[in-house]
């Protein structure tokens, strides 16, 4: 990976491993679980729908790539180095401003993570569940017939956004920590 440099054997593992989850969890978002758990049972199930659909889950997953971002930089360039390479090099009367903006830039990333994640899949989600509302609220064959199709081909563009949104996870996270441990950052 051009992003980590020589350092990728070391941080492969992490990297794949935040892939097939990500994906994992966007996949089995799109087998109809809740709905076949009300049928056969009568009861809602509370706990239904895509895990990457719930804040809590993409939040634990970006605070998960935000730790790996700074572990491994302190890991790589140690404590000190790696505080003083968090700024550019910048005129010094410039440098508490420049910091206070890196500091917040370093939360920021993390939770631009889980909410990118968060609201891509449960858009996509809403707006399946949109278009079978269609059903009930005409009441016809025809809008049935037009919903239904609609709600397949929506999921196949679906099944792209579930390997699309897992690529793009995994990119930045792999982006932040390849910022974070190379020195000239």
């Amino acid at each position: 990976m051009p992003i980590l440099h020589e350092r990728t054997d070391r941080y492969i593992g992490f990297v794949w491993t935040v892939f097939f989850f990500v994906l994992s969890l966007n996949l089995l978002g799109m087998v109809p679980i809740e709905q076949t758990v009300v049928l056969l049972t009568g009861r809602e199930n509370r706990f239904g729908g895509p895990a990457t659909a719930n804040i809590w889950v993409t939040g634990a997953m970006a605070i998960i790539a935000f730790f790996m971002t700074h572990i491994s930089g302190i890991k790589e360039q140690g404590f000190w180095r790696y505080v003083v390479n968090l700024a550019p090099p910048v005129p010094t009367w410039l440098k508490p401003f420049i910091y206070l903006l890196e500091i917040i830039s370093s939360f920021v990333k993390p939770f631009t993570l889980a909410i990118r994640l968060f609201a891509n899949m449960i858009a996509g989600h809403m707006v399946l569940a949109s278009l079978l509302g269609l059903i009930l609220i005409f009441k016809s064959y025809g809008v049935a017939i037009a919903s239904v199709l609609g709600v397949v081909a929506l999921s196949f563009i679906e099944l792209l956004i579930a390997f699309l949104q897992a690529y793009v996870f995994t990119l930045l996270s792999t982006l932040y920590i390849g910022l974070s441990t190379a020195p000239e950052h």
